[in-house]
């Protein structure tokens, strides 16, 4: 569904430093991945990729056999994925329904009361929720959107334990029931362990962890 061809990334005021060097990789539908790392290692940078925010210095991204860049980033991004940034990236003078209701057309009501937000905070500015609550909004924004793909930065980080369960259990029937290719950059063992395959991403190249016991 969603492939790196041999894709290669530096920062131009840093050419000597490969972020990612020549990975190929292919994600498929109906499966939770877990991606792992250290911080700095080039996670984040991996996901702008595959969401069309950036493109490679070398190298394609393809989904469904399409290259993202000759088929358009914009309709790649509003189309294909939807995005739980590690910022939230929420619209600061909305509310948590406004918010929600921009990712797409699922019920934003259902969806916020799904996250633990309740009726009173779902109609406050989003900015007089806490951290771990706005995260809540921003998760509840990307699973309003029908795009087959979900990336995600961090998604349960700000989170008590019982809710990023929860998360968790979302993101695996999203992939499991919906069939959608579910993308996860994390520092979490729980989620890892949940994950139907876990990759680690070291020195710029990628690889199959799973079931090595490591994390």
């Amino acid at each position: 569904m969603l492939e790196l061809k041999d894709v290669t990334y530096f920062y131009k005021s840093q050419t000597d430093k490969i972020v990612l060097d020549k990975i190929s990789y292919q994600f498929e539908k109906g499966k939770l991945y877990a991606i792992l790392g250290a911080s700095g290692g080039g996670k984040t940078t991996l996901l702008s990729l595959l969401a069309g925010l950036d493109i490679p210095v070398e190298g394609k991204i393809t989904v469904s056999g399409m290259e993202i860049q000759k088929s358009s980033l914009n309709l790649h991004r509003k189309n294909n994925v939807s995005l739980i940034f590690q910022n939230y990236n929420l619209i600061d003078y909305l509310t948590p329904i406004e918010n929600v209701k921009l990712g797409g057309k699922a019920n934003a009501e259902e969806l916020l009361a799904q996250m633990g937000i309740d009726e009173a905070q779902r109609k406050r500015n989003v900015m007089q929720l806490s951290g771990g609550q706005q995260q809540r909004v921003a998760i509840a924004r990307a699973l309003a959107s029908m795009a087959p793909i979900l990336l995600a930065d961090e998604p349960t980080g700000n989170l008590d334990e019982d809710t990023a369960n929860e998360i968790i259990s979302i993101f695996q029937k999203l992939a499991h029931e919906q069939e959608k290719c579910v993308i996860v950059v994390t520092h979490s063992r729980e989620l890892a362990e949940q994950a139907d395959i876990v990759l680690r991403l070291k020195k710029g190249k990628i690889a199959d962890d799973t079931g090595s016991g490591e994390n």
